[in-house]
């Protein structure tokens, strides 16, 4: 909305700020900080009045979560989703396709955890709704999104993806492109929803990974940057750089109250939201495989969910203690701040490494 008031830069030359994406990137992320910070303690209060008793807990959990983590209420992904959509459609340009794009997927996905959540309330239990239903609803959404991305960009990388490290390697999927885009969204959005399970373990991963796509985004959308990086120019999606700055603050504001013992949990409204935001800048960026190098602690979480299923189920043994695995180092006698703290520092690493894959070609 703000966007626009670069149109009377000729009138008024101050107003030339806000054609800067650096500028009204740093705008989102002050909005929906101050967005959250504002609202938060309402939408906590109130969450906690509906809920009762708030997120259920599993009961093959850490025996602590029982003691430490009843009564918390759940859906905090609300003010996470409601500080990121104030602050875009504020300082974005709501001209540009892939804003909406994202936007929606971002929502969409967000409905479907809100749905799962509310469902969790109000029966009391850790079990949503149908797993392949909800899997359903996500590729048609991620499928739709894949669809309006390949029509965007009408060169010949449309439906390429780009490999880091190599300099001209691009495969042309053709039709494989949307289910491919498509399974990127839905890993993504699922494998930060397993991420999510102790205080503040998922969000700051999820910051993260959002200012590096960021940078991404930026980086992409400039051609002089992208012929000088040697990576993919996409045009307009620098403007995605805005929406990541949104995520940054609204997940700082999070923060505050998430951070332990937390005063509300993110949810599948949150960590799906965000997941799936994640998956579908990625692919409009044609960085879908730096998304796992720089998400790699998510890719971990969702990989040691599989294993211990699969090696359960065809050998009746468990790999892990449980399942995902940070909840392993939690029955090795790691306390939770461990976990959470060095698992961020895993992620910085690995944020570091999907960076280097720009330069280093």
């Amino acid at each position: 909305m703000l966007y626009f008031l670069g149109e009377l830069a000729g009138q008024f030359s101050a107003l030339n700020v806000f054609r800067y994406i650096t500028f009204r990137t740093g705008g989102a992320i002050m909005t929906a900080l101050l967005f959250v910070f504002l609202f938060g303690p309402k939408i906590i209060s109130t969450l906690r009045l509906k809920q009762g008793k708030g997120q259920p807990i599993r009961e093959d959990g850490p025996q602590s979560h029982l003691l430490t983590k009843k009564g918390t209420p759940t859906m905090g992904g609300l003010m996470i989703l409601s500080g990121m959509i104030v602050a875009t459609l504020l300082w974005a340009n709501l001209a540009n396709p892939y804003t909406w794009i994202v936007l929606g997927v971002t929502v969409g996905f967000g409905l479907i955890g809100f749905y799962d959540d509310y469902l969790k309330v109000t029966r009391a239990t850790h079990k949503g709704f149908s797993g392949k239903a909800r899997l359903g609803i996500e590729f048609l959404i991620a499928g739709a999104a894949a669809f309006a991305v390949s029509l965007l960009d009408s060169g010949q990388n449309a439906t390429a993806i780009g490999f880091p490290f190599l300099k001209d390697l691009t495969i042309n999927l053709g039709l494989f492109f949307i289910p491919f885009a498509a399974f990127v969204m839905v890993g993504a959005g699922n494998a930060v929803n397993l991420t999510d399970g102790l205080d503040g373990l998922a969000i700051v991963p999820v910051m993260i990974a959002a200012a590096s796509f960021a940078l991404i985004a930026y980086l992409s959308g400039n051609a002089v940057f992208a012929s000088y990086l040697q990576i993919n120019h996409v045009p307009g999606t620098g403007e995605l750089a805005v929406l990541c700055g949104a995520v940054i603050g609204a997940g700082l504001g999070f923060l505050w109250f998430n951070a332990p013992p937390a005063a509300i949990f993110m949810g599948d409204t949150g960590s799906l939201a965000m997941g799936g935001m994640l998956g579908a800048v990625a692919v409009a960026t044609k960085h879908e495989i730096v998304l796992a190098i720089i998400g790699g602690l998510f890719v971990l979480e969702a990989v040691s969910v599989i294993v211990q299923v699969a090696s359960f189920k065809l050998t009746g043994k468990r790999v892990f203690k449980m399942a995902p695995i940070h909840h392993h180092f939690e029955h090795l006698g790691w306390t939770e701040s461990q976990v959470v703290i060095r698992f961020w520092i895993i992620a910085v690493v690995l944020a570091l490494i999907g960076l280097a894959t720009l330069k280093l070609r």
